[in-house]
């Protein structure tokens, strides 16, 4: 397993609170892939899935495993096999992939569309690992800013706009109870001190 943290902000805006938050972010990424990696009983000759992998995804940690990209987005610098595809609509056989990988990828879903995504990692995996931010944490993952994602959609553009985050981005956070619902079994719960950072849904590969 790779050692090497990621660069969590690689496409965002080099502000200083993508460099400040950069490194930590990095880190404490790689420490939770190596903790709930394992709960997913992958094997080194297993087939990947890494849904919403965007340049690199799942690769900047596990560059020497069979990893299949998706993204909406083409990706000509991809270091290996790339699909150009929607999520809620994978074009892949029931069971094709021994593991499906989605990290922060379902919350940039509107909420109508998530159902549809959670219905094709199941079918074409045998095993998923789907994680995403907590709506309940404080800080706002993609714009690094308190509360934010509290706010009702129209402050919040306009705070995202002033803070000069980046373009602006519908993204809804979801809850525990969302999580449960989707994947139809409670997610594990990521936490910093008493509060929870992220929710994760793991089906390991069966």
């Amino acid at each position: 397993m790779s050692r090497s943290a990621p660069a969590v902000y690689r496409s965002a805006p080099p502000r200083w609170r993508t460099r400040l938050a950069g490194p930590a972010a990095g880190s404490a990424r790689r420490r939770r892939h190596e903790r709930l990696f394992r709960l997913t009983r992958l094997q080194p000759d297993m087939r990947i899935l890494d849904v919403g992998c965007g340049v690199l995804g799942l690769r900047a940690l596990e560059p020497d495993l069979d990893i299949t990209g998706v993204d909406v987005r083409p990706a000509p610098d991809y270091p290996g096999p790339f699909v150009v595809a929607d999520a809620t609509a994978l074009p892949f056989e029931d069971g094709s992939f021994d593991l499906v990988h989605a990290s922060s990828v379902i919350e940039h879903v509107e909420p109508g569309r998530r159902a549809a995504l959670a219905r094709e990692v199941q079918r074409v995996g045998r095993g998923y690992l789907v994680q995403t931010p907590a709506y309940s944490f404080p800080i706002e993952p993609h714009a690094l800013l308190p509360f934010v994602h509290w706010l009702p959609p129209r402050t919040r553009r306009v705070v995202w706009e002033r803070a000069a985050v980046g373009p602006w981005e519908e993204i809804s956070l979801l809850r525990r109870g969302e999580m449960t619902a989707l994947f139809g079994h409670p997610p594990l719960a990521e936490r910093m001190g008493p509060l929870v950072k992220s929710w994760t849904a793991i089906r390991p590969v069966r």
